[in-house]
């Protein structure tokens, strides 16, 4: 059993194959999905990895999870999560999961919260008829009629459909199909519609409920400890290079933006 990841709902677009068909895809970034802690089962006596996901300034992480943080020496994260995971499928701390973790056309499932909808009546929230719409039927046509029995047993049963909160739990959406992915900007395009409000975190993990999706990296698919330190050495460059002004004759600064033709 794999990990799953951490992503980030962008929102919802499409992609048209090669046949031409378009198929609604919502869009999920994994916004530097890190591993952060390992639960070993001689330790803790189960076996699984602690994600994180997302930037959180220091100012708003609380001091044991700045020690835990500091500890593991990875940057503080805003959201944090377990999967539970084979015993050889543990991945070293401060590993960055990639895209590819994923197949193209692998069952996936997805974990959310859903968007609140607040205080709902039974037509919204349970999909009732209600009531007839004609004389005599006062100011109660979208009401859920009766709810009790008589006086044996004389009460409501827990778990009747009645108005009451909507939405802002915890949903599940199995089996969803993987459409693309997008390693190089850490993007998942996931057919059909996932839970949740954009800008929310969502957790992916392989169906469970499918065969296991054949070639897929064991235990994960990570970024390299040569990308990372490529990319931080760029990235340092980058901040020290300072352009130098070109000077003329006169003193003024040239315009090195303009290409200036070569006279034979």
């Amino acid at each position: 059993m794999r990990t799953g990841v951490i992503a980030k709902k962008v929102g919802m677009t499409r992609i048209f194959g090669a046949d031409g068909v378009s198929t609604p895809v919502t869009v999920l970034s994994l916004d530097g999905c890190q591993v952060v802690g390992v639960r070993t089962a001689e330790k803790d006596g189960y076996t699984a990895l602690q994600l994180g996901a997302g930037v959180v300034k220091p100012k708003n992480v609380t001091k044991p999870l700045k020690g835990f943080f500091a500890k593991q020496e990875v940057e503080p994260k805003r959201i944090l999560k377990e999967f539970r995971v084979a015993n050889d499928a543990i991945v070293p701390v401060g590993s960055v999961l990639q895209a590819d973790h994923f197949a193209v056309g692998q069952f996936i499932d997805v974990t959310g919260v859903t968007i609140g909808k607040g205080f709902a009546g039974v037509m919204k929230r349970w999909n009732f008829g209600g009531l007839r719409a004609s004389h005599g039927v006062s100011v109660s046509h979208r009401s859920h009629g009766s709810t009790g029995q008589r006086q044996d047993p004389g009460k409501v049963f827990k778990g009747k459909k009645m108005a009451g909160h909507m939405g802002q739990a915890q949903v599940t959406t199995l089996n969803l199909k993987l459409a693309a992915a997008d390693v190089a900007r850490g993007l998942l395009l996931v057919a059909g519609a996932v839970p949740g409000s954009d800008g929310s975190y969502v957790f992916v993990r392989d169906a469970i409920k499918k065969p296991a999706f054949k070639d897929l990296p064991y235990p994960a698919s990570v970024v390299s400890e040569k990308a990372v330190e490529q990319e931080a050495v760029v990235a340092a460059v980058e901040e020290t290079v300072v352009e130098t002004p070109v000077v003329d004759e006169e003193g003024v600064v040239a315009d090195v933006s303009v290409e200036t033709p070569v006279k034979e």
